[in-house]
């Protein structure tokens, strides 16, 4: 192949200083691209995918890269195309509670500039602390607590303009029967498997005039199941509902109330949105409904919206019904041994657990594979999101989760080939 003709090229199409020689830097857990583009057009976006297209090189998008290590590695990737210069707001048009947003524009941003206009993308993924990005939310389909009450983000977007693998470039507006965006929801949780996000239009929603939040210490899975049972009975209707177990047990400190006597080690916490005088009402209740130490708070816990897991730890994502997600705590607890810290939707049985860096690789293949065993019958799933790089050769990241056929077959139409983010699904 000849590299120099194609830097030349992918130069020409996005300028001096928008493509270069890949370095250590651009590398993905193992994969060493060979170029970094960053275009700043759609129609750049399109003639870089012409170039792979002609030359038969596997691409790469890249946001900010706080999610590039979730899932498989990348096999055979020679440009990485970063999305940086795809950002900024592209459309907002108040009256419609619809907003359009460049694939590279951090949703920090998107938040600030809503939040003039007294609007919000109820999207809320942990991400967000470390730069995440419109196209990275996407092609994960990455969502936070606020998911409990406005689904995930391929129910609230509306279109998209994105690019396939042989350069055409497609814009989806219209609902289809389903009353879902032509194309759109296919590439949430794709992995950028599909086409390269250029931009995305969402549902907004006005900002909520009052919030609060109302947590209560809890010991075990099964409390936690009881309480949720029992909250979303009410018909209260909390905009989320998250739970935080951590892995050791804090100092036990004595309270006046509850059925322990002592304050359990982890905390239920239950976000309230609405009016000020409403929102009052019914944080009173539901700390009434609680109970033990329920307590109403004005800011949310230091834990909210935060992954349990920190670099080089192993990533699991747990979903299963709400009914059976303490059955699923109770199965990672068993397989592995000690109290896991767990985190995450109670409320919508989606959550996130970590074991430690140092955990043995045929130890994590055990406990994943005990834990797959159980959800199994529960419809549930279990995902390795990100591991050390001997866990990742070790361990089956994806198991076979339900969507992973149509994923693949999908796949097949759209990329048969295997251009974009090639390696990024499991073989059948």
């Amino acid at each position: 192949m000849a590299g120099g003709a194609v830097l030349r090229e992918l130069t020409k199409i996005c300028g001096a200083g928008g493509a270069y020689t890949a370095g250590a830097g651009d590398r993905i857990v193992d994969a060493a691209p060979r170029w970094v583009v960053a275009p700043a057009a759609t129609d750049q976006v399109s003639a870089v995918l012409g170039v792979a297209e002609e030359y038969d090189l596997g691409v790469l998008a890249r946001g900010s890269g706080s999610k590039l290590e979730w899932g498989l590695t990348p096999a055979g990737v020679d440009i990485v195309l970063e999305t940086r210069r795809l950002s900024g707001v592209r459309a907002h048009r108040p009256a419609e509670l619809a907003a359009e947003f460049g694939a590279g524009t951090p949703i920090t941003a998107v938040t600030a500039h809503l939040a003039r206009t007294g609007h919000r993308l109820c999207l809320d993924p942990p991400s967000v602390a470390s730069g995440g990005t419109i196209g990275g939310l996407v092609a994960t389909g990455e969502s936070g607590p606020l998911r409990h009450r406005y689904g995930p983000p391929a129910e609230l977007l509306l279109g998209a303009t994105y690019v396939g693998p042989d350069g055409a470039v497609v814009r989806t507006d219209e609902a289809d029967r389903g009353g879902h965006p032509n194309g759109t929801r296919l590439l949430c949780g794709s992995y950028g498997t599909l086409a390269v996000l250029v931009a995305a239009r969402f549902r907004l929603h006005p900002t909520p005039p009052a919030r609060a939040w109302v947590t209560r210490s809890v010991w075990t899975p099964l409390e936690v199941h009881d309480l949720v049972g029992e909250l979303l009975g009410t018909g209260v209707l909390p905009s989320a509902v998250e739970m935080d177990l951590p892995g050791t047990p804090r100092a036990l400190v004595p309270r006046q109330r509850g059925p322990y006597g002592l304050p359990g080690p982890g905390t239920l916490a239950v976000l309230l949105e609405g009016t000020a005088s409403g929102v009052a009402a019914r944080a009173e209740s539901v700390a009434r409904l609680l109970a033990a130490d329920a307590a109403v708070h004005a800011e949310a816990p230091h834990w909210w919206g935060r992954y349990p897991f920190g670099p080089g730890e192993v990533a699991l994502q747990l979903a299963v019904p709400i009914a059976d997600l303490h059955a699923a705590v109770y199965a990672l607890r068993d397989s592995a041994g000690a109290t896991v810290p767990v985190r995450g939707g109670a409320g919508m049985g989606v959550v996130h657990a970590a074991l430690p860096a140092d955990t043995p690789a045929d130890r994590v293949a055990e406990v994943v594979t005990a834990v797959r065993r159980v959800l199994l019958a529960r419809g549930g799933t279990c995902l390795v999101l990100s591991a050390p790089p001997r866990i990742r050769e070790a361990v089956d990241l994806w198991g076979e989760p339900p969507s992973l056929p149509m994923l693949r077959r999908v796949k097949e139409r759209f990329d048969p080939r295997n251009r974009l983010s090639p390696g990024r699904l499991p073989a059948p």
